[in-house]
């Protein structure tokens, strides 16, 4: 069960790969380069097709709901419902590819309808009884009022900005054309005030530029609203996201251990189980020689009595696999000493717990110490390791340090990705810091859950 660090330990980054120190660097800072930047123009972009497709959004389900409200007097209403709700949930996969699109938000799809039966009327029941369906509709409903302001304020302040930092470039326009002495700033019956000397426009082109400047950030500040909106409305509901988590848990844990139990079941035939039917053989050999040959007899025996204690240790190496009898009786600090005393470097345990875990959080903790000290032992070239575990609130805190080479990442199909895979599925994380040259430092975190009577 040792988990494999892949190629990670010592190598260098190859360039290219997202953990290379080469990036792209700009000259300008981010405050410069944003009036010009593409993400600035497609979130741009977002808020003005929002109040035209709000408008029609909000007419559409406005009418449709009211119509089904006004018949549901007759059966025709509920139908007339039922195709509002599908409606809304049309222009919300709409919405949700506009939003992936503009903004670059990734939002899954909403749970499907649940249907168990075909037919008509179970497709309006589906629809009428789904969240999503009606979440939809609020987005509908609430999308407008704030398509308005958004428009409004995006607008506004583009305009402004890029008509006041381009002043002295059109200024010309406005005395040739329009017969007026440039922006006029203050006027009566009795004065006018005009932005028309160098200064003035010097001045008014400056506040264009902080407008020009401030923009981006503005339609990106009224942008977030728009994706909490969209993600929180047209996306899966957090019961149904933790339902999917759970279901792909239980996935991994299923797998997993019918995993081990495959190991076990090899393990017993290539190993214990080979050594007990050859020292059968050897015994009934013995046996007959017994009588012929006493001495011979007698070494066989022997051999035999050998075999014994080997295969003996290696079913006592697969029961310590399965469930160590020392972490039963002691607890993690025993069971975790017991590891690092058969460690191929020296370690250093220390284990804070006032009270025990339950014993299945117990077991994982174990198992998880075990295999990254086997990685240490196989691939870190480290000349000393240390264990600490602690509690910290309602969360087990493990961590594994080693002064090895480096370059541990947790990439798919490795093992690290594997034993993160059984953490996720009790709502574990693992963090993996293994800069190249070292040190590595893995952090374990479980939930904290209370020991039962064993």
């Amino acid at each position: 069960m040792a988990t494999d660090y892949g190629q990670g330990y010592g190598l260098p980054t190859e360039p290219g790969h997202p953990g290379h120190a080469e990036g792209r660097r700009h000259r300008l800072p981010a405050a410069l380069r944003a009036p010009v930047e593409g993400r600035a123009w497609r979130e741009l972009g977002y808020v003005l097709l929002s109040l035209p497709i709000s408008i029609l959004l909000f007419t559409y389900a406005v009418t449709m709901v009211s119509l089904g409200a006004g018949l549901l007097v007759t059966f025709l209403g509920v139908p007339v419902l039922a195709a509002a709700l599908a409606g809304c949930r049309g222009f919300g996969a709409v919405e949700r590819a506009r939003a992936r699109g503009l903004l670059g938000l990734e939002v899954a799809e909403p749970e499907p309808l649940r249907m168990r039966r075909q037919g008509f009327m179970a497709w309006i029941g589906a629809v009428l009884k789904s969240g999503a369906s009606w979440r939809a509709l609020l987005y509908a409903v609430l999308r407008l009022p704030w398509a308005v302001l958004s428009f409004v304020v995006g607008v506004t302040v583009w305009t402004v900005g890029w008509s006041l930092l381009t002043y002295p470039l059109w200024s010309w326009v406005l005395p040739m054309h329009a017969g007026q002495d440039g922006i006029q700033l203050y006027g009566d019956e009795h004065r006018q005030i005009y932005l028309d000397n160098p200064f003035e426009i010097a001045v008014t082109a400056g506040v264009g530029l902080l407008f020009t400047l401030a923009t981006p950030w503005i339609v990106r500040a009224l942008t977030m609203v728009d994706r909490v909106m969209v993600h929180g409305l047209l996306g899966p509901s957090r019961l149904v996201t933790r339902v999917v988590e759970l279901e792909s848990d239980r996935g991994v844990v299923v797998d997993t251990a019918a995993a081990d139990l495959r190991r076990i079941e090899r393990d017993l035939h290539d190993g214990a189980q080979a050594r007990l039917v050859a020292l059968a053989m050897d015994l009934g050999l013995a046996k007959e020689k017994l009588r012929e040959d006493p001495r011979v007899a007698a070494r066989m025996v022997d051999e035999a009595h050998g075999e014994v204690k080997t295969a003996l240790r290696e079913l006592r190496d697969l029961a310590r696999g399965i469930h160590p009898a020392v972490l039963t009786d002691r607890g993690l600090d025993a069971a975790l000493s017991s590891v690092a005393s058969r460690c191929t470097v020296p370690v250093q345990v220390e284990v804070d717990l006032a009270e025990r875990p339950a014993p299945a959080i117990e077991g994982i903790a174990y198992f998880t110490v075990s295999e990254l000290l086997q990685n240490v032992g196989k691939h870190a070239r480290a000349t000393w390791a240390a264990v600490e575990v602690w509690r910290t609130e309602n969360r087990l805190m493990l961590q594994v340090v080693d002064d090895g080479v480096g370059g541990a990442e947790v990439s798919e199909g490795s093992g690290l990705a594997g034993l993160a895979e059984r953490l996720d599925a009790v709502d574990g994380i693992l963090v993996v810091d293994s800069p190249a040259g070292g040190p590595t430092r893995v952090t374990a975190e479980l939930p904290w859950r209370e020991e039962r009577a064993r």
